[in-house]
């Protein structure tokens, strides 16, 4: 399970870190077998799976940083506070620079710019070439990494605020507060900016379109609704990014559901299952993929819901974010390994390990291979022949 964050007291944060602890205790040492990874299967290898190139970019790991790709450029931040520019291709460093101070997301980037945040709530920007821009002060600290385009520059606090921010000189330009609950989860989350508009999930629940340039919300669907007694039963954050194909917009959430929308007819519902995950899901345009809570794998037609297949020998292996390849699906799990699955079956089709330290970053997709930002402090594009 994720961790938990956005504690609004100092009771319910004792009691959500016991229960964190806990739940990873059972998780790891437990000797019911619901509960235990599940071991590094023999499998009928149908791709060569290959690290073609390793950077090391700082130190540390943790949700909030995902590697950015911007054409054959790629940005990639550490807590530590290095931020680094690799070439897609080679894996040649362009640059690195260090914020001087602990950030805690990252990164955010188009053509033009290149977004951090540390964790006293500073969003800090450099130009493409690694040039300090500007730095501003959020309401409070950033876990999601900012995102960047249209000219502007868009975070989301921990007080569940929204600001955007002039991309040119950093000037706020709007903010947006939603309530929110008093308990939300500390995971992946991706906001994205998209035709002038900001697409953003809430641990309410709740996905939202933004108009970037006044802030108004746009829409507004429901993805999952708080259930239960206490506020950890209640936890229903929106994770992962949004996933979007044609007039469908989709998003996940955390003891919630999968819903997808059609934004191009007023945004209503064409369908919904109930899935709990805390990895997000992707889309390749036909079908969506996702893991649930338990690490079981899943892919369903994108048009109406239906599952057309299920892979459950990565149980419990605390699956990463999964990305998109030519015929693959890769994911990464709590020992460094990706695991390369066929997009039409599920099928296990390979697995390399990048090194030491559990994969928490989400992977991203490109025409090279996949790029991993692994739990040691590397960038690491993995390739499939």
């Amino acid at each position: 399970m994720a961790m938990l964050l956005n504690l609004r007291s100092a009771k319910f944060a004792a009691a959500a870190l016991s229960l964190a602890a806990l739940s990873a205790c059972s998780m790891f040492s437990s000797k019911d077998p619901r509960f235990m990874p599940a071991p590094l299967a023999d499998y009928d290898a149908k791709v060569a799976a290959n690290v073609r190139w390793s950077v090391s970019i700082g130190k540390g790991a943790g949700f909030g940083f995902v590697p950015a790709r911007v054409g054959d450029r790629v940005y990639a931040a550490t807590p530590s506070g290095q931020l680094t520019q690799v070439d897609l291709s080679s894996g040649r460093v362009g640059w690195t620079v260090n914020a001087a101070k602990q950030l805690s997301a990252g990164v955010g980037a188009d053509n033009n710019l290149v977004a951090v945040a540390s964790n006293d709530g500073s969003v800090i920007a450099y130009d493409s070439s690694g040039n300090h821009l500007w730095t501003s002060q959020a309401s409070s600290e950033v876990n999601v990494p900012p995102a960047v385009g249209n000219g502007l520059v868009v975070v989301r606090s921990s007080d569940y605020r929204i600001q955007a921010f002039n991309a040119r000189n950093g000037d706020l330009i709007w903010s947006l507060q939603r309530p929110g609950p008093a308990l939300a989860l500390k995971t992946n989350i991706k906001m994205e900016v998209f035709d002038g508009m900001v697409i953003a999930g809430m641990p309410n629940g709740r996905l939202m379109i933004i108009d970037g340039q006044t802030g108004a919300v746009q829409w507004e669907g429901v993805v999952s609704q708080s259930r239960g007694a206490t506020d950890l039963e209640r936890i229903n954050d929106v994770v992962g990014g949004p996933a979007a194909a044609g007039p469908l917009l989709c998003g996940s959430s955390y003891q919630g559901r999968i819903v997808c929308f059609d934004v191009s007819q007023g945004g209503f519902p064409v369908w919904q299952k109930d899935y709990s995950t805390t990895a997000g899901i992707v889309t390749d345009g036909q079908l969506l993929f996702g893991s649930n809570q338990r690490d079981v794998v899943n892919a369903f037609a994108l048009g109406d819901g239906t599952t057309v297949w299920t892979q459950d020998g990565l149980r419990n292996r605390k699956l990463s974010g999964p990305a998109v390849l030519n015929s693959e699906i890769a994911v990464g799990d709590y020992q460094g390994y990706i695991h390369f699955l066929s997009r039409s079956d599920g099928r296990l089709l390979g697995r390399v390990s990048v090194g030491s330290g559990a994969i928490v970053s989400p992977l991203v997709g490109t025409e090279h291979g996949v790029l991993v930002q692994s739990g040691n402090g590397n960038l690491v594009l993995v390739g499939v022949n």
